[in-house]
């Protein structure tokens, strides 16, 4: 099967396509058909090998799993000995990441409790963005955060695929939904309903007037005595990515603040029934950056890393014939 290897870190150029063997579905094991897969930071860091920490994860000199990837909507191809919740010709999706990482490909053998069937409304690119952005979105808000009708919220990288689907579930909430990003996300920003928007590179948040009750942040850049002074007396703040020096300090700092500071580690694909229910009561709306071909895969991932996309950043399979690959 052809599959996007990364043979060693460095930037997108050295991803490149590849025959490798195809995998057989092992004990509780699925084979799926990719359809569609999404471009997360677990994949930008991967093959920049940044922070260099990462690399306890990810290998010191070079990749230890090739194949990025940790999101996948496709059709199950085969079964392996005790698969209960699947057949042959389920079209299904999922975030793979606690299991196993390789998305990026014709094919993937996962266990079958990374996965969910696909209901017959849902396309496979929309399908794709939502176990890891809207779960990150819905732990973080919900089920961490604890959102109240009427709150006044801020999300921070408001532009990409968690700010898109954060703002859609705060809405159900009633609350008053402010986002920042910066260039062309802005105008997009606005046109899917966030009541404001501010670009970071004319504005700092921390510093203004506005105090909010809840801050969702998709990209943590400063101290929690920074965020601090956005907050109301009993806010919350709530993050879910960012620089890595800026997480630690949210870390061993967040007790010298007196509001609630907390660092969301995702639960992969706890929580997907809400978001199909709320997909299914039109409340919630995929915003899709592309979907991009699969062997514009290095760009897709590119164009993530520049931080340039609106939405989540989504790949799919064609039927292609490429003869240019390894």
């Amino acid at each position: 099967m052809k599959a996007f290897y990364l043979s060693k870190f460095g930037s997108t150029s050295f991803l490149k396509i590849k025959d490798i063997p195809k995998p057989e579905p092992g004990k509780n094991e699925v084979l799926v058909k990719m359809k569609a897969t999404a471009v997360n930071d677990y994949d930008w860091s991967m093959i920049t090998g940044r922070p260099y920490a990462y690399r306890l994860m990810f290998g010191f000199f070079k990749p230890r799993n090739p194949v990025p990837g940790m999101e996948i909507a496709g059709v199950v191809e085969a079964i392996g000995e005790g698969v209960s919740k699947f057949k042959v010709g389920d079209a299904v999706f999922g975030d793979t990441s606690d299991f196993g990482f390789g998305t990026m490909a014709e094919y993937m053998a996962i266990n079958e409790n990374a996965l969910t069937l696909k209901p017959e409304n849902l396309s496979f690119e929309e399908a794709v963005t939502l176990p890891h952005a809207a779960l990150l979105a819905w732990q973080g808000l919900v089920e961490m955060g604890q959102i109240q009708q009427g709150q006044k919220i801020l999300i921070n990288g408001a532009g990409g695929g968690v700010g898109t689907f954060a703002l859609y579930i705060a809405k159900t909430f009633n609350c008053h939904v402010t986002g920042v990003d910066t260039g062309a996300k802005l105008s997009n920003m606005k046109a899917i309903g966030y009541d404001e928007v501010i670009d970071y590179k004319k504005g700092d948040f921390t510093k203004g007037r506005e105090k909010y009750d809840l801050i969702l942040d998709a990209k943590t850049c400063k101290s929690p005595f920074s965020y601090s002074k956005a907050l109301h007396p009993n806010g919350k703040y709530i993050t879910v990515g960012g620089y890595l020096n800026s997480l630690l300090q949210m870390l061993f700092l967040k007790s010298f603040v007196k509001q609630s500071f907390q660092i969301l580690a995702l639960k992969p694909n706890k929580g997907i029934e809400h978001i199909l229910k709320l997909w299914e009561d039109g409340k919630i709306k995929t915003v899709i950056d592309g979907p991009y071909s699969f062997e514009k895969t290095p760009e897709a991932i590119q164009r993530f890393g520049d931080a340039v996309h609106a939405g989540k950043v989504i790949i799919r399979n064609d039927e292609f014939q490429m003869t240019n690959y390894e």
